[in-house]
């Protein structure tokens, strides 16, 4: 699995830099597990996509300020993730499950059935 710098491919705000979320990825015998951090990101403003062997993740986060309110000063200066991965052939893409809490996404892509360690039996 490549990690991948996209910076469209959705339509996107050109005056905005997209973050790249922090995450972690573990392996198992069964599959990948990724969590991506996207604290604010609501599931209607996440979009998980795999198009032929690329993973790629977006979010929007939406600030809900008063109409008259004015923000002086912002430690955050985009509100916009996106990340992309090539993913193997040894997972399967079709078959990806997604969760999001708590401000982090949770990715689990089974391997193929062939991928997968089996218990050989011995014959004596």
């Amino acid at each position: 699995m490549n990690d991948q710098t996209k910076t469209e491919t959705r339509p996107a705000r050109r005056d905005e830099v997209a973050l790249r979320p922090p995450m972690d990825i573990f392996e198992d015998a069964e599959g990948i597990t990724i969590e991506a951090d996207m604290p604010g990101v609501a599931k209607d403003r996440l979009h998980v996509q795999v198009e032929a062997n690329t993973l790629l993740i977006e979010g929007e986060v939406q600030i809900d300020l008063p109409e008259t309110a004015e923000a002086l000063y912002a430690d955050v200066r985009s509100t916009r993730y996106s990340r992309s991965f090539t993913l193997s052939s040894e997972l399967q893409a079709d078959n990806i499950d997604a969760a999001l809490k708590d401000g982090v996404l949770r990715l689990r892509i089974p391997k193929q059935p062939e991928q997968r360690p089996r218990r050989i039996e011995v014959k004596t």
